[in-house]
C-alpha cells in the first residue's frame, strides 16, 4: 500500500483498487498502534484512531481535498499516484 502523506506520526496510505469494502474514497491512517479507515470527507468508516490524530487528519483532507480525489481516482484504476505534501 503506497503512503500518501506523514505527519505529525501519522501516515496516511491508500490502497489500489480499494472499492470493494468501502465504497466512498477514503484514505488509510495509522499512528502507533491504531488504525483507521477515513472517507476524504472526514467520515471514520472503520478501525479507531485518537480524536486529537482524527481532527489533524481532517484538516489535512480539508486543505488537499483535490489532490486526495485525484489520488484516489487514479488508485481505484491501479495507476500510481504522487505523495501529497504534510501539514
Amino acid at each position: 500500500m503506497p503512503e500518501l502523506s506523514r505527519f505529525y506520526g501519522i501516515i496516511i496510505k491508500m490502497y489500489f483498487n480499494d472499492i470493494q469494502q468501502h465504497h466512498k474514497p477514503h484514505i488509510h491512517a495509522f499512528y502507533g498502534d491504531y488504525e483507521a479507515v477515513i472517507a476524504v470527507d472526514g467520515e471514520l468508516l472503520a478501525g479507531s484512531i485518537p480524536t486529537k490524530q482524527l481532527r489533524i487528519i481532517n484538516g489535512w483532507l480539508a486543505i488537499h481535498e483535490d489532490e486526495v480525489y485525484a489520488a484516489w481516482n487514479k488508485a481505484v484504476n491501479g495507476d500510481h499516484f504522487d505523495k501529497i505534501s504534510p501539514l
